[in-house]
């Protein structure tokens, strides 16, 4: 099952009722566009969420040995400068940018757009939406954005500015400036 988006356009929720829908209602997963549609996010399965969690183990590992920013797993919402409220699969933030944020901020949902994300394409994603997502990140000021599809085998790399690079059967892939020394190693991930 995708994730099924609702078109609220006359309802607008302020930030603070997002945030309390999503306190009220804390089985679900929510996301909000950038055009105010409210996407509740269907669980994944074993071989998703397993895959999901080595992704953020990885890139937790690298942070930890550099101590250069902070890691975030898919249960975190960040409220992008556009207006959407956005959880990708792992994300990652420079030390400085997080820390320049108040308590109050880091403890809701970031203000914030990260500057490193992935999203891993579960068996019921409906790629489009995520490309949609991933587009929407780069909007934000994401610096650096992996879609890994591992039922096509493909990863699309996101940079700003520039057209999306797609890599087939790739085995590894670099952190670039925005993560430098962090490589992820795709052959776990087949």
């Amino acid at each position: 099952m995708s994730g099924l988006t609702l078109n609220l356009d006359t309802v607008h929720f302020s930030d603070e009722q997002f945030y309390q829908l999503c306190q009220n209602n804390r089985d679900l997963n929510f996301e909000r566009t950038a055009r105010g549609e409210l996407i509740i996010m269907p669980p994944v399965g074993g071989d998703s969420g397993n895959r999901e969690a080595d992704l953020i183990i990885d890139l937790g590992i690298w942070n930890r040995q550099t101590n250069l920013g902070y890691t975030f797993s898919s249960s975190t919402v960040f409220k992008l400068p556009n207006g959407a409220d956005r959880s990708p699969d792992a994300a990652w933030i420079r030390r400085e940018r997080y820390s320049a944020l108040t308590p109050e901020q880091r403890r809701k949902f970031p203000p914030i757009a990260p500057d490193f994300v992935i999203e891993l394409r579960s068996a019921t994603d409906d790629l489009e939406m995520l490309r949609a997502k991933m587009r929407e990140y780069m909007d934000a000021g994401v610096q650096l954005g992996w879609l890994i599809n591992p039922q096509q085998q493909e990863v699309e790399i996101y940079r700003p500015g520039e057209d999306v690079e797609m890599l087939n059967l790739p085995t590894e892939l670099s952190g670039e400036n925005v993560l430098p020394g962090f490589s992820l190693n795709l052959s776990l991930y087949a």
